[in-house]
This record gives C-alpha cells, sequence and structure tokens, in this order.
C-alpha cells in the first residue's frame, strides 16, 4: 500500500528567477526520455535519482511525464501535493516538494492518470519549465522523468536539461522510436548533450550491440552519434522491486542492474 510516512515538507520556497531562455539549458538537470513506453523509462529515472543521493548529491526527482505520471506510484508514495496542484494554482511548486526519506531525496510528483495535463497550453508549458529551472537552482542534480514519446510538452521539457538521457531496448519499435526521438531533438536543438542508456539487456555484450545498430542509424542519416551511457542488465529483481513500491536500492542494493545504474550515475558525474 503507498506510505506516507517517508514523505515530509521540504524546505524553503526557490528563489524566484527570470524566465527561461528557450534555448538555454540548465547543466545540472538530466532528462530521461524514451521513443515509446515500456522500456523502464521511469525505473532508471527512479533509480539514478537514488544512486545520486546515495553518492552525498543533494537531488530531486521531478515527474515531468504530464500525460501519464507514475514515479509515485512506483515509490509506493500518496503525495500530499503533486504537479497538478501546482498548474491548479492550489501551491507553488517549491512547495509541492516533499522529501522521500527513505531515499535520501526529494521529489515533486506528477498528476497520475490525468493525460490532460499533457495538453497544457504554451505559457503554462512555460510556466512548469522555469519552475523546474528555480527549483534546479536548490539541487546538486535534478533528474526529469519525461513522458514517451516526441509530443510538445516532451520536447520542450527535454531541450533544458544539460544531459539528455534517451533509453531503449533491443526490440525494433524502441530503436525506431528512440531514433525519432534523438531526430527531433537534435534538428530542434541542436547541440544538445544526448545520450543513450539501453535497458534490459541480456548481457553488456548484448547491450553494446543494440547500442551500436542505434548510433550507426543517427551516424548515417543524422550525422550525429550519440555516446552510450551504459548498458542495464535484465534483472528479475527489477521486477520484484517495483512491484513492491520499493526502490531497487533499498531492496536489492547489489544486484546487476544496481551496480549497471551506479556506474551510468558515476560516468554522468564526470564532466
Amino acid at each position: 500500500m503507498p506510505n506516507t510516512a517517508t514523505m515530509t515538507k521540504p524546505a524553503p520556497a526557490a528563489p524566484a528567477v527570470a524566465p527561461l531562455h528557450p534555448n538555454l539549458r540548465i547543466p545540472n538537470v538530466i532528462t530521461i526520455a524514451s521513443g515509446k513506453g515500456g522500456v523502464g523509462k521511469t525505473w532508471v529515472a527512479v533509480t539514478l535519482v537514488h544512486t545520486l543521493a546515495k553518492k552525498g548529491y543533494k537531488s530531486l526527482l521531478f515527474d515531468g511525464d504530464l500525460g501519464l505520471a507514475n514515479v509515485d506510484i512506483q515509490l509506493g508514495l500518496l503525495p500530499k501535493h503533486d504537479l497538478g496542484s501546482v498548474l491548479a494554482g492550489t501551491v507553488s511548486m517549491a512547495d509541492a516538494v516533499a522529501r522521500y526519506t527513505d531515499g535520501g531525496f526529494d521529489i515533486l510528483a506528477g498528476k497520475s492518470g490525468s493525460g490532460a495535463l499533457a495538453l497544457l497550453s504554451g505559457d503554462r508549458l512555460n510556466m512548469v519549465r522555469d519552475g523546474l529551472a528555480a527549483l534546479a537552482r536548490r539541487y546538486d542534480r535534478v533528474v526529469v522523468d519525461l513522458g514517451a514519446g516526441i509530443e510538445t510538452h516532451v520536447r520542450t521539457l527535454a531541450a533544458t536539461a544539460g544531459i539528455v538521457l534517451v533509453v531503449a531496448t533491443d526490440e525494433p519499435t524502441s530503436l525506431t522510436d528512440a531514433y525519432a526521438f534523438i531526430k527531433v531533438t537534435a534538428m530542434q536543438h541542436p547541440g544538445t548533450d544526448i545520450r543513450i542508456v539501453i535497458n534490459q539487456a541480456d548481457n553488456a555484450r548484448e547491450g553494446r550491440r543494440t547500442y551500436e545498430t542505434l548510433r550507426k542509424a543517427c551516424e548515417q542519416f543524422l550525422s550525429i552519434s550519440p555516446p552510450l551511457a551504459g548498458v542495464i542488465r535484465t534483472d528479475s529483481k527489477v521486477k520484484d522491486s517495483i512491484r513492491a513500491q520499493v526502490p531497487l536500492l533499498i531492496r536489492y542494493p547489489t544486484c546487476n542492474a544496481a551496480a549497471d545504474v551506479e556506474a551510468i550515475a558515476s560516468s554522468l558525474l564526470v564532466r
């Protein structure tokens, strides 16, 4: 059942900032994207921010899936406020942030099951983007779980990131849709730091082979070569932790998938 005991109110509101320029990136923001759903994007976001927190970085998990948010569900939480509350004008974005004590990081939950949030007007979407920029000033790292696909709200939030991680698996549809996301992002926002994460790989070698398929397509048709951020091996403990609504690093901190995400986190910190 969802657990509210581990959620406490965070510290003071973030300072106000001027509206973010459309082409300005926030260096400490890492967005997690995918061309399609079902590739483990949200789980990667949750586990990555948890790993960063364990390394001593003050971290925030921002549920930017404005269509079908579910970060809170994976963590077994019932947050008092969420992004829907912010957009309704009930609370400020800073006041909607809560502490996930068990993981040592903060979280701003999305609005679970409300696809309407994906249809935000340009002004409202810019408000979310600018609020994210303000919050990021309070943290060492902010991990944003984006919606799947290439809709406007996904592209807008992805464009603000210092690093964009594109999660893909070896399924042809996943690779095709990941390529589409990379193509649109690279065309609309040249110079974006896009890196690839291969999830649910049989082993490291197969994961790298899948990456090479995607990299070669990007190189041939887009003249870019996104680097490999890392390979996450298939691990039955991931599914078990998601079902239990307990983060992998709490339930199985030494498993293969946990080690793979830790390696990815370490590579992101070398800049």
